[in-house]
């Protein structure tokens, strides 16, 4: 099930609301939505549902014994179980197939070809559960003794498919005492309706584009052609995974809980290294906090560091060498930051130092999008015109005029100019009169009627609807 469904819209997230509000206290409301959330994961996924409890249970024992032994042989051992189980089940059912195709390439052996279904979601709940009990052991967390509510802090629906990866201690607090106010309410009603908005009325469009024309033998691309495809396949990616991210956090506020942010408006960069400050946030800071820094951080091998997380960052995106490749692409562009262009961007006009982040940025896209390297190379021959393709033809004149709407939109939004707009307007309203807040929360209500009404036509209307992180 997917957020962005009229299933999802009318029918499952209404019937949440009614039950979940109708509880008389917490510990009813908790059971509605662990209900609601195993549900909503059985509903794609009714087999896996049961991997994705014993995963819960696995750290949720692991952590008790790691709670009463600390210091201990005891503790240690629970805190390896974890680590093996956990990144054994990601590794058996993500990775297993990539390495037997790669032995069997490499030693000619007759390997059989292993071929399992992805879990939906699973490199995201197994790093939640792995980081709570890593945590544990760290003395950063208390332990959860409550098995129902660990499996909801690992099932919660809206961040359980896609992110944003949530830490335990971020939300500890909120699973045994939290409320929602109005103004919580209505904030992740809008928030859900503009991170819709961005996937429904801008990720589809992008990604539908994008796909005419990437779906094509990149060899055969004009220059032009191949440029405007990346550049919609940025867009889709981007208001794709970000959009859920808003969903996710808009409804969290509404069931009382306040998930950190994912993205911050990261095609504004102007670095490599600002956006990944900017991109997938709980992602970086995740192997910043349990790969890098216990690696030894700045302090002692840092380059070593940095090429294990970025291989890391890579191989979690997919069992595939194109995602390798792609993460190690931004490993050297971040080396080359730190000891050879920082001084040189600093001193850039901020538009060529913007040019610059996002030029490379798209060009690490082309690696991203295409598992065939073959493909990925033939992509890059046609956009630096080293294909002997045209610059364009009519074709691509008539594809640059039919989506230049859906590009400037698309660069707009993702500039942040409308959220930054929004957000001043909503501080100067905050000291005004009533009647202007009155005024200003009308408009916003209109705003989210006409959002829901305009996603739900374009939903009814199309039979494009994707969404690309559920293969990671």
């Amino acid at each position: 099930m997917v957020f962005s469904s009229l299933f999802f819209l009318y029918g499952f997230l209404p019937a949440c609301l009614v039950f979940y509000f109708l509880a008389p206290n917490l510990k009813l409301k908790n059971a509605v939505l662990l209900i609601f959330s195993l549900f909503f994961y059985a509903w794609g996924e009714p087999i896996w549902v049961l991997l994705l409890i014993f995963s819960a249970l696995v750290d949720y024992i692991n952590g008790r014994i790691i709670s009463l032994h600390h210091g201990s042989w005891q503790a240690k051992a629970a805190l390896l179980s974890s680590l093996v189980i956990n990144l054994g089940m990601l590794a058996g059912f993500k990775y297993l197939g990539f390495v037997f195709e790669n032995l069997r390439l490499l030693l000619h052996a007759p390997l059989p070809a292993v071929n399992i279904a992805l879990p939906i979601g699973i490199s995201f709940y197994t790093f939640q559960t792995l980081s709570y009990t890593i945590d544990v052991y760290w003395h950063k967390t208390e332990v959860q003794h409550s098995f129902s509510d660990f499996l909801l802090f690992v099932a919660l629906f809206p961040q359980l498919i896609a992110g944003p990866i949530v830490r335990y201690a971020d939300i500890a607090a909120q699973l045994s005492q939290r409320q929602t106010t109005l103004t919580d309410a209505f904030y992740g009603t809008m928030r859900f309706l503009c991170g819709l908005g961005k996937k429904v009325l801008l990720a589809n469009y992008a990604g539908s584009a994008a796909t005419s024309i990437l779906s094509l033998d990149p060899g055969t691309l004009p220059v032009v052609d191949a440029w405007l495809g990346i550049l919609l396949f940025a867009f889709q990616i981007y208001f794709d995974f970000s959009g859920y991210s808003d969903m996710a956090i808009g409804l969290g506020h509404v069931f009382g809980f306040t998930y950190l942010e994912n993205f911050d408006i990261p095609y504004t960069s102007k670095s490599i290294t600002e956006f990944w400050r900017r991109w997938h946030i709980s992602l970086g800071t995740f192997f910043r906090d349990y790969v890098y820094i216990p690696l030894g951080g700045n302090r002692r091998f840092q380059l070593r560091n940095l090429i294990i997380v970025w291989f890391l960052t890579g191989l979690w995106h997919g069992a595939s060498w194109n995602f390798i490749l792609w993460g190690l692409y931004f490993c050297v562009l971040l080396i080359l930051e730190k000891y050879v262009l920082k001084t040189i961007l600093e001193k850039l006009p901020k538009a060529v130092s913007w040019f610059y982040a996002f030029f490379f940025v798209l060009l690490g896209w082309v690696l991203f999008y295409y598992t065939d390297l073959s493909q990925g190379i033939s992509m890059y021959a046609s956009m630096f015109g080293l294909s002997k393709n045209a610059l364009f033809t009519q074709r691509s004149l008539i594809l640059v005029l039919n989506n230049l709407p859906l590009i400037c939109a698309s660069a707009i939004a993702a500039s942040g100019i409308v959220a930054r707009r929004a957000r001043a307007v909503q501080a100067r309203m905050a000291g005004t009169a009533n009647t202007h807040k009155y005024l200003f929360g009308l408009s916003c209500a209109c705003y989210s009627a006409a959002m829901l009404f305009l996603c739900t036509v374009s939903l009814v209307g199309s039979s494009y609807n994707p969404f690309l992180y559920f293969r990671f």
